[in-house]
């Protein structure tokens, strides 16, 4: 499996101008070659490289640089694509996205292999190509951790990213998966908005105090946007990301306890498939702001990854009917969600809070499933 590093770059003023130059003049090449691309219908690296390639080299980039350009233009070209085939881009977004060539923030991270960027990592530094010639010893930070993950699993390519001032480098690590344990009864996982996930065994991650933050954070940037000032924008852009990096803290943290806990008892975890819900359901105005802002995929993608490097098996269901269901006696009735936290059976009068209930549906679900999975395809063989 692949994890992400990021370290710090430290640059000094003179190498951060010459990192900056050099982001600036690959993406312009990137669009360049994004517009011929568009132009003739080419997609496919290797007759974009005969379009564009000697240009690329008459402009000033190396020959690693000139390829990382058009692999770049072909992979956004292949993304673009997959989202069509998948749904996620339709309609009027789907029109806009075709009718125009893809284009690249000057300042948007770029890929570096290892003849373009090498590592020094005893000395904390690295050395990487720019439009200004080779800059080496660049210093570079990061944690214990991270750092030995790049002494033992560094592989491939790195991206260089510059945000909020300051530089990054994102380096990817190929960490071997330990097999995936079998597992002994799952734990199902309900995602939510005013329970941000909800366990079978009963615990129960609120999200009041992120829709609060929420809440808090856009009242705070209307009022800055309002007064126009150049200090209001000053503190808008200081703020920027503030709120996805607090949600993401707190994906980091449930995700961490659930697939702890899987682990610790041996079993493995259940988790309802979110996939196309905000074109699925129909919110009120006011509600569509929260919907939007529920970060589901990131925190699903978070227990998937954690639970691929614990061992732990993860099964994504289908979560329809789950919170109408009992799971107790299996009545499914519409009428049983009494209200968004209370669950009340018809049939057997069972009453509990209604995430849970959904919950333990999901753990039966992925249970079914992973059996299902393990059962032989294999026709019986005639007497």
């Amino acid at each position: 499996m692949y994890v992400v590093v990021r370290v710090k770059l430290e640059p000094s003023a003179e190498d951060a101008a010459a990192l900056g130059a050099t982001l600036h003049a690959v993406n312009k090449a990137a669009n360049e070659v994004s517009r011929t691309a568009f132009a003739h219908g080419v997609k496919r690296e290797y007759a974009l490289r005969k379009l564009t390639y000697a240009g690329l080299k008459e402009r000033g980039l190396g020959a690693q640089a000139a390829q990382h350009v058009i692999k770049k233009v072909c992979g956004a070209y292949a993304v673009l694509a997959g989202q069509i085939r998948s749904g996620f881009l339709r309609g009027e977004r789907r029109r806009r996205a075709e009718s125009k060539p893809i284009a690249f923030r000057p300042d948007a991270a770029h890929p570096f292999d290892d003849r373009c960027l090498s590592w020094q990592l005893h000395a904390w530094t690295v050395s990487i190509w720019t439009v200004h010639g080779r800059k080496r010893g660049i210093r570079f930070s990061c944690s214990g951790g991270d750092l030995e993950m790049l002494f033992a699993h560094r592989k491939g390519e790195t991206d260089l990213v510059f945000r909020d001032g300051m530089w990054f480098l994102m380096a990817t690590c190929e960490v071997p998966a330990p097999p995936v344990a079998e597992p002994n009864g799952f734990i199902g996982v309900d995602l939510g908005i005013a329970n941000i996930a909800t366990t079978s065994d009963g615990a129960r991650h609120v999200g009041r105090g992120l829709n609060r933050h929420r809440r808090r954070q856009a009242a705070l940037r209307a009022k800055l946007q309002a007064k126009r000032t150049r200090s209001a924008r000053r503190l808008l852009r200081k703020r920027r990301r503030r709120e996805a990096r607090h949600a993401r803290n707190i994906n980091h943290r449930i995700s961490k306890q659930v697939v702890a806990e899987a682990e610790r008892t041996g079993r493995g975890i259940a988790l309802e498939d979110l996939s196309g819900i905000r074109d699925r359901e129909r919110s009120h105005r006011s509600q569509r702001a929260i919907l939007h802002s529920w970060s589901f995929h990131q925190l699903a993608e978070f227990l998937e990854y954690k639970a691929r490097r614990a061992g732990v098996a993860l099964v994504r269901v289908n979560p329809a009917y789950t919170s109408r269901t009992c799971a107790d006696c299996g009545h499914r009735e519409r009428t049983n969600r009494v209200s968004q936290a209370r669950f009340v059976c018809r049939s057997c009068g069972v009453v509990a809070h209604a995430d849970l209930n959904a919950s333990r549906n999901i753990a039966r679900l992925g249970e079914a499933a992973w059996n299902a999975g393990r059962e032989s395809r294999v026709p019986a063989a005639s007497p």
